[in-house]
């Protein structure tokens, strides 16, 4: 199973909120995966398949091992239904 782990800048509120739409997307898209946030720096020792978070953020994780994704509006539905359909 795919793990993907919403990144921002503290890991609370923001991130949440992604982790919801990205689950909820995933439901409609009828896909599995495990879903879970944390702040940027935690993001840096832990593992996934996918990193997503605002551009901003999460362009500090790029290192070429990781798969990351930078939304450039983290409300927008439509924007994380395509990233999520691109690496499905």
């Amino acid at each position: 199973m795919k793990k993907i782990l919403v990144v921002c800048g503290n890991g609370l509120g923001s991130s949440f909120i992604v982790e919801m739409n990205v689950k909820k997307i995933l439901g409609e898209l009828g896909l599995e995966a495990e879903v879970s946030h944390t702040d940027l720096a935690s993001s840096k020792t832990e593992r996934a398949d996918l990193y997503l978070g605002s551009k901003d953020i999460v362009g500090n994780l790029e290192d070429g091992s990781r798969v990351v994704e930078g939304l450039t509006n983290i409300l927008d539905q439509n924007e994380i239904r395509e990233v999520l359909k691109k690496h499905f």
